[in-house]
């Protein structure tokens, strides 16, 4: 793990205090996201604004959600540290090196091939060993084994959405956004002997739908 300045290290508490403010309780995740810096995970001519909470291009015509909403979404999720978490959008590897403090074995699939060695290079040099980033489909590839604990899909999803629960374990849970009467709203589905159980958390707004399919090199 990268040792941080003074500075960095007071910049990143009062970025987590924010986050607090607008309503993060879980500790754990609060814990997670004041020893991870957002800048190391983007472009260096974004690492002066990378502690804002704003959506932040990271190529290829994509963009890194606010910390916000990473944060919403990981909380959700309510990752312990034996859990093995699938995460399905690695983007930039910042909410990838977040899981990886809090769960046991995380595997990260990027559509695109240049995000996920990008993504992959900076969780080595960060020091997360836990951590395995895959090009990979999400939707439709069978790339790795279940089932997980936890799997989090950073974007918009139509429930049930069987081509994401099927990942799941017995009282597993799968956390994505739904939009319900125009506004985004996370989603929790816990796999139960029921069936799957619907629970709504807060409201996000920069979050677009699943694409299937690989994307090609940058």
């Amino acid at each position: 793990m990268l040792a941080a300045t003074d500075r960095e290290a007071r910049d990143r508490a009062q970025f987590v205090l924010r986050l607090r403010q607008r309503g993060l309780s879980d500790l754990r995740v609060l814990r997670a996201l004041e020893r991870t810096p957002r800048s190391f995970f983007m472009a260096q001519r974004y690492a002066d604004i990378a502690a804002r909470d704003i959506a932040l291009p990271i190529g290829g015509g994509q963009t890194a959600p606010p910390p916000s909403t990473v944060a919403l979404l990981i909380e959700a999720l309510g990752v312990q540290s034996h859990h093995r978490v699938l995460e399905i959008g690695a983007g930039s590897g910042f909410a990838t090196a977040l899981l990886a403090a809090l769960g046991g074995e995380v595997v990260a699939l990027e559509r695109s091939p240049t995000l996920a060695a990008e993504a992959a290079a900076r969780l080595d040099a960060f020091g997360a060993k836990n951590v395995r980033v895959l090009h990979a489909d999400g939707l439709a590839s069978d790339v790795v084994e279940g089932p997980f604990d936890r799997v989090l899909v950073h974007a918009l999803i139509e429930p049930p959405a069987p081509r994401l629960t099927r990942w799941l374990g017995e009282d597993g849970a799968l956390v994505a956004a739904l939009v319900d009467e125009d506004v985004q709203r996370v989603v929790r589905l816990v796999a139960t002997p029921e069936g799957l159980r619907a629970e709504a958390f807060g409201v996000v707004r920069t979050l677009t739908p699943l694409a299937p399919g690989l994307m090609r090199a940058l």
